[in-house]
């Protein structure tokens, strides 16, 4: 039995398995900034010179395909998706980067739209362990950002898109010589590291721009909007100003997707349909759209028709993703006051007067009272839990917010109990929101697909 083929399968598949995990034990051996508790001394630790020296050592595999290079506070991930599926429709082998993961550490580094296999993922940091020795000081972060620029190098990616993982000018994939950069929409978030305006956050963000490099911007409000636009007239970067420079218009909305127009003034419209939900993903769309015109300025060759078929076919779960429409079920990963507004909106959009059970939890460097005050006006009651991260408030510190909006609030400490007694109590009358952070989303996701 034990020599049959299916059962050498299952023990070859078992061992991977446990090679993967304890390859990621490593991984995060190293230092993990976004498993700090005490970001508030963080700046002092980037260093781009540590991540420049990696990529000397690993033959600078950065520079072996052209790089789209996305930053913001919200939407960053959306436009990067998006960007990522229109360039395999238009027939290029496409890497994606992005961060943080949803359900599993591989779905940071895609190939095709497919993550990277936890066999390929093991033996490519076996392959760089003799360089991470103590003396490198290099971060969980910058290892899996080197890790990513090499497999798409290997897999002989044609293009990328690299989306930032904290700020922009001290990031790990700053390191990168984009054909276009995108700066997606602004607000506050991470303020301990990148600042407590919104001008010296944007000067954070805008830190990816080159020198004569174009860079979409979307609409943001006017504090980071003037310093993106000096820094861009600094480095003679050409500047795309979604809003102003291109234009978009929703035309039809549904669970089913969205139809939005974008166009330049004067121009011709284009009619793009995208499965993402709610009114922020319009703004995403016709960003994505830029940068991909942009693009193909530079050379990359992706027509309309590429665009229409890839942002159709995007997927980028956890982002108001709804579960089940009747009752519904949705999950979000809003984590700051400005993403909370927009998923009230969107829950106000899609399912109006539908009473909520909100599930709720947050890391402890969050705005939890501003993103509580904006969900308030749409919530009945609340349940409070903690996701596993290191960063996750307890939910017995939160219930001072719910009394404060005077919202009936209920403790149950695992994601996974917390969203099932929600869905208890939901019956056919609520509406369960689950939000807070990506963490939170994800375990709701986990829960629901895993039941039977």
């Amino acid at each position: 039995m034990q020599g049959c083929p299916r059962a050498v399968k299952i023990r070859k598949l078992m061992e991977i398995e446990t090679e993967y995990q304890a390859t990621l034990d490593y991984l995060y051996g190293f230092v993990d900034y976004s498993l700090t508790r005490g970001l508030r001394n963080l700046p002092e630790h980037f260093d781009l010179e540590r991540m420049r020296a990696f990529m000397e050592h690993l033959g600078y595999p950065e520079r072996k395909y052209p790089v789209i290079h996305v930053a913001g506070t919200k939407g960053k991930g959306s436009v990067s998706a998006l960007c990522a599926s229109a360039l395999r429709s238009a027939g290029y082998r496409i890497g994606l980067y992005t961060s943080p993961h949803l359900q599993d550490y591989s779905e940071r580094i895609q190939i095709d739209l497919a993550p990277i296999p936890h066999k390929e993922l093991v033996e490519l940091v076996n392959e760089v362990r003799p360089y991470l020795t103590p003396g490198t000081r290099l971060t969980t972060f910058e290892i899996t950002t080197a890790l990513a620029f090499l497999y798409f190098a290997r897999m002989g990616a044609t293009a990328a898109v690299v989306e930032v993982g904290l700020g922009g000018r001290l990031d790990a994939t700053n390191i990168v010589m984009p054909l276009v950069t995108v700066i997606t929409s602004i607000s506050y978030d991470h303020t301990q590291v990148l600042g407590d305006t919104l001008a010296k956050i944007a000067a954070e963000k805008a830190g990816i721009i080159k020198e004569g490099i174009p860079v979409v911007v979307a609409p943001q409000k006017e504090e980071a909007r003037r310093t993106i636009e000096q820094i861009a007239a600094e480095r003679s970067a050409p500047l795309i100003r979604v809003g102003r420079d291109i234009l978009y218009s929703g035309l039809e909305n549904s669970l089913d997707g969205q139809l939005v127009s974008v166009w330049h003034p004067g121009g011709t419209p284009v009619e793009l349909r995208i499965p993402l939900l709610g009114a922020h993903q319009l703004e995403n769309a016709a960003t994505a759209y830029a940068a991909l015109e942009l693009s193909r300025d530079a050379g990359l060759a992706v027509d309309a028709s590429a665009i229409l078929e890839g942002f159709e076919s995007v997927s980028w779960p956890g982002r108001f993703e709804v579960l089940r429409r009747e009752p519904p079920v949705v999950v979000d990963s809003a984590h700051n006051r400005d993403s909370a507004s927009r998923l009230r909106q969107a829950v106000e959009m899609y399912f109006p007067g539908w009473p909520v059970i909100l599930v709720f939890g947050a890391s402890e460097d969050k705005d939890i009272e501003g993103m509580l005050y904006e969900l308030a006006p749409i919530v009945n009651q609340v349940i409070f839990t903690r996701s596993y991260h290191p960063r996750a408030i307890e939910p017995e510190q939160l219930q001072a917010w719910a009394k404060q909006f005077r919202l009936p609030a209920d403790i149950v400490p695992a994601v996974e109990d917390a969203f099932a007694e929600a869905l208890r109590r939901a019956g056919s009358q609520n509406l369960v929101l689950v939000t807070g952070s990506l963490f939170i989303a994800a375990g709701a996701r986990h829960t629901w697909y895993n039941q039977s």
